[in-house]
């Protein structure tokens, strides 16, 4: 029988192949984590227990009154009280502050931890009691220390005065920096990269990687730093690039004091960004501003013959109701309207991005990379009394920081 051979057809135009995934490029296994992506995005701490926070919005805490008494009463008592920040401070705030403070013993022993006994006398009565019913035995024998460190989180971070956050779960793709030394929650993922890395993990072509790689929830985006970032490839030399820098800077400035000047958090800013009835300047600034900043981005990586022109396209379409459920009985859902790519866009920047993960990781492969990982680390040595497994007390911060430093990138 004689073979035919028959071309290759997808979205009504021929390649050269069809992968696993439904693209041109690309393999058909899942992305590869990147190595130079390795220990650089962490999910932030969780306290396990909210005796040990200082909130006035929450009956568990105590309040921040007392807090500030405990200082004034021992003044040694602020080395081990941090502010405390979630994704809900992040999204909502203009300027992303924090409103509670938690106390930190890292991971002294309860002796040493006891040399802080007003602090300590909180702990054993908000968190002790609730610490001895857990399962695992970890939380029940250090119920002092919070239930997940995130001990390489803090080393990593230590010499930075700030970091980049991003809820683990958001309606937008949303990037921000906050100073470092908070106790940052385990609703946030925190990146210790530098600030030129901001209009790369902003820009539309970090959001589309993420949309790949992530799950949802409702109309929500989860964000897990082994699957969004650690596959995410780079642009070649991006820590150098002047351009991405200012476009970066330019971006992060103008929206930090648009924020500012309408008091509104990231949330209500970028649903006002995807609202195709929002015509106000500032928003269209924005807007033109998130283009460029797409475009010096895939200049980066080489790819101007992409187009950066978006459109307004709904994510999803209302479920209609169904012949046993009335219209009247039936929830609808705002449809959630995005300013972004054609699907066209879209997938061709996702097949070269999947393209050039496979590329990297057999680079690394071929440079031996995978081998050098193998080689084990010795594992740090206990901490001080004084020192909380790399953040020392004398970087600790003035308990109520200026709301410029919050915001200032550059």
């Amino acid at each position: 029988m004689r073979k035919i051979d028959l071309p290759i057809i997808l979205d009504g135009k021929p390649v050269e192949k069809i992968t696993a995934f439904l693209f041109h490029a690309g393999g058909n296994n899942d992305p590869e984590k990147m190595i130079d992506n390795e220990g650089k995005s962490f999910i932030g701490s969780t306290v396990l227990g909210m005796g040990f926070t200082f909130d006035d919005n929450n009956s568990a805490a105590t309040s921040i009154a007392e807090m500030h008494h405990l200082i004034e009463r021992n003044s040694r008592n602020k080395n081990i009280i941090f502010p405390y920040i979630g994704g809900e401070e992040v999204n909502s705030s203009p300027n992303h502050t924090h409103n509670r403070y938690v106390i930190n013993f890292g991971e002294m022993t309860e002796d040493e931890a006891s040399e802080w006994p007003d602090l300590m006398s909180i702990v054993e009565i908000k968190v002790k009691p609730e610490r001895m019913k857990k399962n695992r035995e970890g939380y029940r024998r250090y119920w002092w220390q919070h239930g997940e460190k995130r001990v390489e989180l803090w080393k990593t971070i230590e010499p930075l005065d700030r970091v980049l956050v991003r809820p683990r779960t958001s309606k937008h793709n949303v990037f921000t920096f906050l100073q470092s030394g908070y106790v940052y929650s385990e609703n946030l993922v925190v990146f210790a990269l530098s600030e030129i890395a901001f209009p790369i993990i902003h820009s539309r072509i970090h959001e589309v990687w993420t949309t790949f790689t992530s799950s949802t929830l409702e109309d929500r985006q989860g964000y897990r730093p082994s699957d969004c970032f650690e596959t995410f490839p780079f642009p070649e030399n991006w820590e150098t690039n002047p351009e991405l820098e200012s476009i970066g800077q330019e971006y992060y400035e103008f929206r930090a004091a648009l924020m500012i000047r309408n008091n509104q958090g990231l949330t209500a800013t970028y649903n006002r960004f995807h609202d195709p009835e929002e015509d106000d300047a500032d928003i269209l600034k924005l807007r033109q501003l998130h283009t460029q900043m797409d475009t010096a981005v895939l200049a980066a990586y080489g790819w101007t013959d992409i187009s950066t022109t978006c459109e307004f396209r709904l994510d999803y379409e209302d479920e209609e109701p169904s012949d046993t459920q009335p219209t009247e009985g039936k929830r609808q859902r705002k449809k959630p309207w995005r300013y972004r790519w054609p699907e066209a866009t879209h997938d061709e920047v996702l097949a070269r991005l999947l393209e050039l993960n496979q590329q990297r990781h057999e680079a690394e492969i071929l440079g031996g990379k995978h081998a050098e990982k193998k080689v084990k680390k010795p594992k740090a040595k206990g901490v001080k009394a004084e020192k909380l497994k790399g953040v020392t007390v004398k970087k600790q911060l003035n308990l109520i920081p200026p709301d410029v430093e919050q915001l200032d990138m550059f």
